[in-house]
Protein backbone atom coordinates (compact mmCIF):
# COMPACT_ATOMS: atom_id res chain seq x y z
CA UNK A 1 0.00 0.00 0.00
CA UNK A 2 1.39 3.26 -1.02
CA UNK A 3 -0.30 6.00 0.67
CA UNK A 4 -0.26 10.13 1.35
CA UNK A 5 -1.87 11.09 3.78
CA UNK A 6 -3.00 15.36 4.23
CA UNK A 7 -4.41 17.68 5.48
CA UNK A 8 -3.81 20.76 8.01
CA UNK A 9 -1.72 21.17 11.05
CA UNK A 10 -3.02 19.89 13.90
CA UNK A 11 -5.70 17.75 12.44
CA UNK A 12 -3.94 14.51 13.22
CA UNK A 13 -1.98 13.46 10.23
CA UNK A 14 1.17 12.39 11.84
CA UNK A 15 -1.17 10.08 14.71
CA UNK A 16 -3.11 8.48 11.88
CA UNK A 17 -0.37 7.41 10.10
CA UNK A 18 1.57 5.79 12.44
CA UNK A 19 -1.57 3.39 13.22
CA UNK A 20 -2.04 2.84 9.37
CA UNK A 21 1.49 2.20 9.20
CA UNK A 22 1.16 -0.34 11.95
CA UNK A 23 -1.60 -1.72 10.50
CA UNK A 24 -0.28 -2.32 7.02
CA UNK A 25 3.31 -3.17 8.02
CA UNK A 26 4.24 -0.11 6.13
CA UNK A 27 7.06 2.75 7.14
CA UNK A 28 5.52 5.75 8.39
CA UNK A 29 7.78 8.49 6.41
CA UNK A 30 6.90 12.04 7.64
CA UNK A 31 9.10 14.90 6.26
CA UNK A 32 8.51 17.00 9.15
CA UNK A 33 9.80 14.30 11.50
CA UNK A 34 13.10 13.92 8.94
CA UNK A 35 13.38 17.70 9.70
CA UNK A 36 12.74 17.48 12.79
CA UNK A 37 15.74 14.69 13.69
CA UNK A 38 18.60 16.41 12.03
CA UNK A 39 17.38 20.33 13.69
CA UNK A 40 17.64 18.87 16.95
CA UNK A 41 20.86 17.12 16.21
CA UNK A 42 21.97 20.37 14.91
CA UNK A 43 23.04 18.61 11.26
CA UNK A 44 24.03 20.70 8.21
CA UNK A 45 20.19 19.96 7.17
CA UNK A 46 19.03 20.76 10.35
CA UNK A 47 20.16 24.15 10.61
CA UNK A 48 19.10 25.00 6.97
CA UNK A 49 15.64 23.91 8.06
CA UNK A 50 15.54 25.60 10.84
CA UNK A 51 16.19 28.94 9.24
CA UNK A 52 12.92 27.95 7.40
CA UNK A 53 10.93 26.44 10.18
CA UNK A 54 11.63 29.15 13.24
CA UNK A 55 10.05 31.88 10.76
CA UNK A 56 6.56 29.65 9.51
CA UNK A 57 8.11 28.95 6.48
CA UNK A 58 8.34 25.50 4.77
CA UNK A 59 11.18 24.04 3.36
CA UNK A 60 12.24 24.81 -0.10
CA UNK A 61 11.13 21.95 -2.53
CA UNK A 62 14.32 21.35 -3.79
CA UNK A 63 15.61 20.21 -0.57
CA UNK A 64 12.75 18.24 0.45
CA UNK A 65 12.38 16.19 -2.58
CA UNK A 66 15.59 15.33 -2.26
CA UNK A 67 14.70 13.76 1.00
CA UNK A 68 11.72 12.23 -0.22
CA UNK A 69 13.45 10.58 -2.97
CA UNK A 70 16.31 9.21 -0.55
CA UNK A 71 13.53 7.81 1.59
CA UNK A 72 11.64 6.09 -0.69
CA UNK A 73 14.11 4.36 -2.44
CA UNK A 74 14.94 2.54 0.60
CA UNK A 75 14.70 -1.33 1.03
CA UNK A 76 11.84 -0.83 4.03
CA UNK A 77 10.23 1.11 1.72
CA UNK A 78 10.10 -1.23 -1.55
CA UNK A 79 6.47 -2.96 -0.46
CA UNK A 80 4.70 -0.09 0.89
CA UNK A 81 4.50 3.35 2.76
CA UNK A 82 2.75 6.10 4.48
CA UNK A 83 3.89 10.02 3.27
CA UNK A 84 2.98 12.41 5.66
CA UNK A 85 3.58 16.23 5.12
CA UNK A 86 4.19 15.56 1.75
CA UNK A 87 3.61 16.70 -1.28
CA UNK A 88 2.33 20.26 -0.09
CA UNK A 89 2.54 22.44 -3.26
CA UNK A 90 1.74 21.63 -7.13
CA UNK A 91 5.53 21.20 -7.88
CA UNK A 92 6.01 19.08 -5.58
CA UNK A 93 3.33 16.96 -6.74
CA UNK A 94 5.06 16.92 -10.17
CA UNK A 95 8.34 15.60 -8.39
CA UNK A 96 6.31 13.08 -6.41
CA UNK A 97 4.89 11.63 -9.85
CA UNK A 98 8.26 12.01 -11.51
CA UNK A 99 10.05 10.00 -8.11
CA UNK A 100 7.00 7.19 -8.25
CA UNK A 101 7.32 6.59 -11.92
CA UNK A 102 10.96 6.28 -12.05
CA UNK A 103 10.68 3.50 -8.87
CA UNK A 104 7.79 1.88 -10.58
CA UNK A 105 5.91 2.41 -7.84
CA UNK A 106 2.69 3.67 -8.27
CA UNK A 107 0.60 6.22 -5.99
CA UNK A 108 -2.50 3.84 -4.17
CA UNK A 109 -4.59 6.07 -2.30
CA UNK A 110 -4.30 9.59 -1.08
CA UNK A 111 -6.05 10.00 2.57
CA UNK A 112 -7.48 13.56 3.30
CA UNK A 113 -8.11 14.68 6.68
CA UNK A 114 -10.09 17.63 8.23
CA UNK A 115 -11.09 19.43 11.06
CA UNK A 116 -12.31 22.82 12.35
CA UNK A 117 -9.76 25.50 12.74
CA UNK A 118 -10.74 26.07 16.30
CA UNK A 119 -10.01 22.49 16.50
CA UNK A 120 -6.74 22.30 14.99
CA UNK A 121 -5.87 25.41 16.95
CA UNK A 122 -6.32 23.78 20.29
CA UNK A 123 -4.63 20.49 19.29
CA UNK A 124 -1.33 22.42 17.98
CA UNK A 125 -1.21 24.38 21.10
CA UNK A 126 -1.49 21.37 23.72
CA UNK A 127 1.28 19.73 21.30
CA UNK A 128 3.34 22.44 21.60
CA UNK A 129 3.19 22.39 25.70
CA UNK A 130 3.58 18.67 25.76
CA UNK A 131 6.49 18.71 22.74
CA UNK A 132 7.94 22.09 23.29
CA UNK A 133 8.05 22.20 19.57
CA UNK A 134 9.69 25.39 18.76
CA UNK A 135 7.76 25.73 14.97
CA UNK A 136 4.47 26.25 17.18
CA UNK A 137 4.27 29.33 18.09
CA UNK A 138 1.13 31.59 17.09
CA UNK A 139 2.71 33.50 14.46
CA UNK A 140 4.49 30.15 12.48
CA UNK A 141 0.97 27.76 13.16
CA UNK A 142 -1.21 31.08 11.23
CA UNK A 143 1.33 31.20 8.84
CA UNK A 144 1.27 27.59 7.79
CA UNK A 145 -2.45 27.18 8.42
CA UNK A 146 -2.33 30.03 5.63
CA UNK A 147 0.19 28.04 3.42
CA UNK A 148 -2.06 25.16 3.93
CA UNK A 149 -5.27 27.19 2.21
CA UNK A 150 -3.45 28.61 -0.31
CA UNK A 151 -1.10 25.75 -1.79
CA UNK A 152 -1.75 22.02 -0.42
CA UNK A 153 -5.87 22.32 0.01
CA UNK A 154 -5.93 22.59 -4.06
CA UNK A 155 -3.72 19.28 -4.06
CA UNK A 156 -6.87 17.36 -2.86
CA UNK A 157 -8.69 18.35 -6.24
CA UNK A 158 -6.28 17.15 -8.11
CA UNK A 159 -5.61 13.69 -6.45
CA UNK A 160 -9.70 13.27 -7.06
CA UNK A 161 -9.48 13.78 -10.01
CA UNK A 162 -7.42 10.86 -10.19
CA UNK A 163 -10.20 8.94 -8.40
CA UNK A 164 -7.63 8.32 -5.09
CA UNK A 165 -9.03 10.96 -3.12
CA UNK A 166 -10.52 9.20 0.45
CA UNK A 167 -11.83 12.01 2.07
CA UNK A 168 -12.18 11.87 5.92
CA UNK A 169 -13.09 13.49 9.09
CA UNK A 170 -10.33 14.22 11.57
CA UNK A 171 -12.71 15.31 14.56
CA UNK A 172 -13.53 12.91 16.74
CA UNK A 173 -11.92 10.00 18.68
CA UNK A 174 -8.53 8.50 17.59
CA UNK A 175 -9.96 4.98 16.75
CA UNK A 176 -12.97 5.95 15.13
CA UNK A 177 -11.07 8.56 12.89
CA UNK A 178 -8.75 5.27 12.26
CA UNK A 179 -11.65 2.97 11.71
CA UNK A 180 -13.20 5.43 9.05
CA UNK A 181 -9.80 5.49 7.33
CA UNK A 182 -9.30 1.78 7.38
CA UNK A 183 -12.83 1.07 5.96
CA UNK A 184 -12.41 3.60 3.16
CA UNK A 185 -9.01 1.84 2.18
CA UNK A 186 -10.10 -2.17 2.69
Amino acid sequence: MRLLIMGPQGVGKGTQAKLIAEHYGIPHISTGDIFRYNMKNNTPLGQEAKSYTDKGKLVPDELTNKIVKDRLAMDDAKNGWILDGYPRNAAQVEALDTMLEELGTPLDKVVALDADRDILMARIAKRAAEEGRADDNAEAIAQRLKTYDEETAPLLDTYKSRGCLVSIDGQGEIDDISKNIFAALD
